[in-house]
């Protein structure tokens, strides 16, 4: 069977609903603009929900509509919520964009065993909590998008060791759901690895970090956050239609390095 639509058409979201957790700043404001500039309504996740109002704004500048949802991807009970919310406001869930996420550098001889847990709580646990509830109402033809980092496949000179270990959790977390969901659900489970892209936990490195790290990166810069949202979209539509269980690593060529 032939598809009359053009390529471009293959990666428009126009009737389609996207949630975007991690919403309120950084890379997940720019996932939510992006999607919304395909045309898919959004549904935006954080737990500080004051700050999802700008990115509402956004989105309803494209010209969407946005529901905004205060939530814990930590919590089991609190993704659920924001599904069941998203189903009642718009009646269908097409897009997962799992964004929330925190970091740590501490050294592995000093880090209080809260502190690790509470990272593989949010970053490894809350992705597979939202796509459990998202998997349980997702039809065929649906896409979630892991956001990885390309600390899961490779190392960056600080002592991450937590935030690693989630982020190459995650990488084997989408592999699995993609070889259960795909053939039998219907639904894509990709992953992006982004590399350094400016963001709150960019924010947080020291002084002159980023620019050591330069050298690694063929491309000879950071990323810029539209040419992340870009990639989230190929996967998300159908430009991607063929595409699952992947990790795709949005870094400027540093793992090849």
């Amino acid at each position: 069977m032939t598809d009359a639509r053009t390529v471009p058409d293959l990666f428009r979201l126009d009737g389609k609903v996207a949630i975007v957790t991690g919403a309120s700043s950084g890379l997940g404001v720019a996932f939510a603009q992006g999607l919304a500039e395909a045309g898919a309504d959004l549904v935006l996740g954080a737990r500080r929900v004051d700050r999802l109002a700008d990115t509402a704004t956004l989105v309803e500048a494209a010209g969407r509509r946005a529901l905004t949802v205060e939530t814990d991807v930590a919590d089991p009970d609190s993704c659920s919520n924001l599904v069941a919310l998203a189903m009642e406001e718009f009646g269908r869930v097409d897009v997962l964009v799992n964004n929330a996420g925190i970091g740590t550098a501490a050294p592995a001889t000093r880090e209080a065993p809260d502190e690790f847990r509470k990272v593989i709580d949010v970053n490894l646990n809350g992705c597979y909590w939202m796509a459990q509830a998202c998997g349980r109402v997702m039809q065929p033809g649906s896409s979630i998008i892991n956001i990885s980092s390309v600390l899961g496949l490779t190392t960056a000179g600080l002592p991450q060791a937590a935030y690693a270990s989630s982020k190459a959790g995650l990488i084997g977390m989408t592999r699995d759901l993609a070889q259960q969901w795909t053939g039998r659900k219907g639904i894509r489970v990709n992953a992006v690895a982004p590399g350094f892209f400016a963001s709150e936990m960019t924010e947080q490195y020291p002084p002159d970090y980023l620019e050591s790290q330069q050298e690694r990166i063929p491309a000879g810069r950071k990323g810029d956050p539209a040419e992340l949202a870009a990639a989230v979209l190929f996967l998300a539509s159908d430009a991607g239609g063929y595409v699952t269980g992947q990790t795709l690593a949005v870094d400027g060529g540093m793992t090849i390095t």
